[in-house]
């Protein structure tokens, strides 16, 4: 009997914490199990497994799982949870002692969910598979992932881990030393989701930039590459590390046909003695100049921009320091973050820390500015025709379809079910009663 003859009638829940590059994650895992005969619940449905693939950016992202582990075994007390992600490889000890947990997987084990899964659910009597969690500094291999779950755009992994080693952050703690595809291996997953109907790609990893590090290919190499696969007619470039987001990269953008003017760039404060604090590999003048760059040769495009408010060092005249410098950027959207304190990071060696209601505050300031930009951005198409991805899933449940336009405008068109995953010239309106998306009409499909 194989393990899909076993599974058959198992059902999976899927939750997904953090970045693109999980939900890739989490999408592949779900894909490997269903092989393996463990379908994904349907709403109504109790599931039997419930995969957990956590982040661990800040505090309150490892309170948000813990939480969520807890509630899933409240509502599903019989399910085996499994617990993968970057909580799982930093705090795996704790992630195991939680209320229902069957399963946890670091990062290198992560793609082993399904054989590990199976193991357990063949014998719910065995104590919690915590398979032994390799120090991240360990870790050389790169697995591959480009999936789409029940989303629309696909999500390409391109690259794993980061050696920056920014004082804030424990993302190489949890993801390991930077590692990456090749070019090859890259494209043939494209062109599979390609055949398999998809129709967008993002492009997804930790430090996506440092593509091809140890070799001598890089990440415009894998940009020239993934745009002559036929059949994929829109690529988004997700977050990209200022230093590492050349001219060359963002003049190849704005002459591609497939690669979408939209960017998403961390500069995280406005400040360059609290970007020297982070150690960061940029300051404010080379941010200023690639955003300008961008505008210059695709002023149409979408620039969103990290943000992290109240770091240590950022002290009152700094932050109005990066204040300003953040107003005075054309950029499009701020994803803005309260700085949150993580043990074993170099930031703690820093004296100078800002107290919690000052954050909060500095929090309203930068969220105001940003709501105020995309407003502005927004707006400035109206009237404007712009190509649309359809998406299903997304809002026809109350007469209206989701997508995006190229330039990242999420818009709200009466619902036509034949058009999902369908790419349709719209004509933008005015802005919907969600407060996050564009009225438009249909006035041309692809």
């Amino acid at each position: 009997m194989t393990d899909k003859d076993s599974f058959d009638k198992r059902t999976a829940l899927y939750h997904t914490f953090g970045c693109k590059l999980n939900f890739a994650e989490t999408s592949t895992v779900a894909r490997m199990l269903a092989d393996k005969g463990i379908r994904r619940a349907a709403p109504d449905e109790k599931p039997d497994v419930i995969v957990v693939n956590t982040c661990s950016v800040t505090e309150e992202a490892d309170r948000k799982c813990r939480r969520a582990i807890r509630s899933f075994h409240r509502r599903y007390p019989d399910a085996t949870i499994a617990v993968t992600g970057c909580y799982a490889q930093l705090k795996a000890e704790e992630a195991a002692s939680l209320p229902g947990v069957g399963v946890v997987a670091g990062i290198n084990d992560k793609l082993r969910l399904p054989e590990l899964i199976a193991e357990r659910l063949a014998d719910r009597n065995t104590t919690s598979t915590s398979p032994e969690i390799p120090d991240a500094a360990s870790l050389r291999e790169f697995m591959p992932s480009c999936s789409r779950g029940n989303r629309t755009r696909y999500f390409l992994k391109v690259q794993d881990g980061c050696d920056y080693w920014c004082t804030y952050c424990t993302i190489p703690k949890a993801r390991g030393r930077s590692r990456s595809g090749t070019i090859d291996q890259l494209v043939g997953q494209a062109r599979q989701a390609a055949a398999e109907g998809g129709r967008e790609i993002v492009i997804t990893g930790v430090n996506i930039g440092d593509f091809g590090k140890g070799r001598p290919d890089n990440f415009i190499d894998l940009c020239r590459a993934l745009d002559e696969v036929d059949g994929i007619e829109r690529y988004r470039i997700s977050s990209i590390e200022p230093n590492l987001l050349t001219d060359e990269i963002i003049d190849f953008v704005a002459a591609s046909r497939r690669f979408m003017p939209h960017f998403h760039i961390p500069l995280q404060c406005g400040s360059d003695e609290v970007l020297r604090l982070m150690r960061r590999r940029y300051d404010t003048a080379l941010f200023r100049a690639r955003t300008e760059h961008i505008k210059r040769v695709m002023p149409h495009a979408f620039i969103g921009v990290d943000l992290i408010v109240g770091a240590r060092g950022e002290r009152p005249e700094l932050f109005r320091e990066s204040r300003d410098f953040v107003d005075s950027l054309p950029v499009s959207q701020l994803h803005v973050f309260p700085y949150s304190e993580r043990p074993g990071t170099r930031a703690l060696e820093i004296e100078y820390a800002v107290e919690p209601a000052e954050k909060h505050s500095r929090m309203t300031e930068m969220t105001t500015i940003s709501e105020r930009k995309h407003s502005e951005f927004c707006r400035s198409f109206t009237g404007a025709v712009r190509p649309v991805l359809l998406e299903h899933g997304h809002g026809d449940d109350k007469g209206v379809m989701n997508g995006f336009t190229d330039n990242y405008i999420k818009v709200a068109v009466a619902a036509a079910p034949e058009l999902d995953n369908r790419i349709v010239d719209v004509r933008l309106d005015s802005p919907a009663d969600d407060g996050e998306s564009i009225r438009a009409t249909i006035v041309g499909i692809h």
